[in-house]
Parts: structure tokens; sequence; C-alpha cells
């Protein structure tokens, strides 16, 4: 496409200024990259029930050791 051609042309009508704006502003808003959508925290509720990080150690006494509070 050579820097004379158009990026769109009208086909048939006459539109107004007003029409060609609206135009033109819907196509610009339609090709805009989106955001990311912000990464949503956890809630407190939610990250009291997660593990802390610290796994159960297989062997012995370790089925008890799983129920003791760390």
């Amino acid at each position: 496409m050579s820097a004379k051609e158009p990026l769109f042309r009208i086909v048939r009508g006459v539109p107004t200024a007003e029409e060609l704006a609206a135009l033109v502003g819907a196509i610009v808003v339609r090709t805009r990259p989106t955001a990311a959508p912000a990464p949503v925290a956890a809630s407190g509720w939610a990250r009291s029930g997660r593990p802390t990080g610290a796994r159960p150690v297989a062997g012995s006494g370790a089925w008890r050791a799983s129920g003791l509070p760390r």
C-alpha cells in the first residue's frame, strides 16, 4: 500500500464530518491494544488456608506431625 492510498474509503453515500469522526473514533478504539487486567490480590481468608511452604516430611511420626500446629 502506497502513502497516497487512503486507509479506508466511503463506497456509497456522503457522510457528514460528524459521521466520519465517529467512524474514525470507532476504528481507533477497536484497533487499540487492550491492557492486561491487574492481578487480583488474594483475600486474607484465602491466604490463611494455603500452606506456608513447609512440606511434611515422610517418615516415622509424620502422620502425627501433620496435625500439629506449625
